[in-house]
């Protein structure tokens, strides 16, 4: 996992206890929207991160399987 989305999913974190904390409805509504905004934002870039992991690992077998056949 990356430094980033570490730190998306801390941002949510404290969001969601500030929002736990707060006395104002405004306030409360605020941080529980950030908090589902930096999870958001933690979730696609996780998605992304696998995405390119799977892909970068087809790469790898396809040119290995490329240089055994040429070898």
């Amino acid at each position: 996992m990356s430094a980033t989305i570490d730190f998306y999913l801390a941002q949510a974190e404290k969001c969601t206890a500030e929002a736990g904390t707060s006395q104002l409805t405004q306030v409360r509504d605020r941080n529980l929207r950030a908090a589902a905004a930096w999870q958001a934002m933690a979730d696609k870039l996780l998605h992304t991160e696998t995405l390119r992991a799977e892909k970068e690992k087809l790469a790898a077998a396809v040119h290995r399987a490329a240089g055994s056949a040429n070898g």
